[in-house]
């Protein structure tokens, strides 16, 4: 039996996100196989060891310490000084900033803990919608075009030259934001600057993109050297698909699975999501989403290094649809985690080695 830290909470706006994805894998989890510790991070930062996964993260609850550079024992209860059981790997299912943008990753590797989902490298450039797109652009895949701003540009940002260079309605988001939170779409100057106030609310940069006129489409990816992809998968909704479709309400969106795709195109999304994990040096698991023009073009939207997991989301969704239960998936990302953890073990990283 190996012991599972599920990590989840976390001080984003997507923290209840995280308590419903944390809810589906702990009740899927093989407990023939995995025991599982709690650990929730509640809206301030801080971590408790959990019994349960309710609505909100119970402060009360014991607070807990950790101890970087040690190979055992690195996670501490305060209340006693007592370590927790030995974590053989962590599952972390903290969506947005401080939990999918490389640094819960960093610490992580500071802990000498093997974890699920790309690492440090691959969670910071997939979760910078700048950074991601400049790189995707630079192997040669498409983008939508766009622009990017800074917080101290904010008072110079102009509705019409902006949409004289990228038409309209134009797409304002938060660069660092997941789960739709902060995104808008605009076609009026009124529109356009309370879009740019919430969009700063979230991050100091934002990205403002042309619109693509195409079906949204996903692909799940998973494995490390040597990823799989599975078949596409289509987002139908009347409207726009913002947070409340995405994670609240089952009836706001369509999910079909497989999508309705000619076996050309099958081949190309499958072959541009696999670049694009790759080009993001992106291991463990990411869902990619892109669009499919009606001319056959395929333009990469994002990549969601930790997707969501609850029970209508996209990314165990597609994997059931390709024979791999919900069960599997997570045992498949655990052992993905310990394999990456003991490759990277073996390496001369540290002062001195090898001399």
């Amino acid at each position: 039996m190996k012991t599972v830290a599920l990590l989840f909470g976390g001080k984003s706006p997507e923290h209840e996100i995280s308590l419903r994805s944390a809810k589906n894998i702990l009740a899927a989890i093989d407990r023939t196989q995995y025991e599982v510790l709690l650990i929730a991070v509640d809206r301030q930062g801080c971590w408790h060891l959990a019994e349960s996964i309710g609505t909100e993260v119970d402060t009360s609850l014991p607070q807990l310490t950790v101890v970087p550079g040690e190979t055992k024992g690195q996670v501490i209860r305060m209340d006693n000084g007592q370590a927790l059981p030995q974590i053989d790997v962590v599952f972390p299912i903290i969506h947005g900033p401080n939990g999918e943008d490389g640094t819960l990753q960093g610490m992580l590797r500071c802990l000498n803990l093997p974890f699920v989902g790309p690492d440090v490298l691959g969670s910071a450039a997939a979760m910078d919608k700048d950074v991601a797109k400049r790189m995707l652009r630079e192997a040669g895949l498409l983008v939508a075009e766009g622009l990017c701003f800074r917080l101290h540009e904010k008072d110079s940002l102009d509705y019409l030259s902006i949409t004289n260079r990228l038409g309209s309605p134009i797409f304002i988001k938060p660069a660092n934001m997941g789960s739709s939170v902060g995104v808008h779409k605009v076609r009026t100057a009124e529109e356009f600057q309370t879009a740019i106030d919430d969009a700063f609310c979230y991050d100091s940069k934002l990205i403002i993109e042309e619109m693509l006129v195409g079906r949204e489409v996903e692909c799940a990816v998973l494995g490390n050297e040597l990823p799989e992809v599975t078949h596409v998968g289509e987002v139908v909704t009347p409207e726009e698909y913002d947070y409340e479709a995405k994670y609240v309400s089952a009836d706001a969106a369509k999910i079909v699975i497989p999508a309705s795709v000619t076996d050309q195109e099958l081949i190309k999304l499958q072959l541009v999501a696999k670049q694009a994990y790759q080009v993001l040096e992106c291991e463990g698991m990411t869902r990619v989403d892109m669009f499919l023009t009606t001319e056959g073009k395929v333009y990469v939207n994002e990549l969601n290094t930790l997707p969501g997991f609850t029970s209508i989301s996209m990314y165990p969704k597609l994997w059931e649809h390709n024979g791999l239960s919900y069960t599997a998936l997570i045992s498949e990302l655990l052992r993905f985690a310990v394999e990456r953890h003991e490759r990277q073990q073996a390496l001369k990283t540290a002062w001195g080695e090898g001399k």
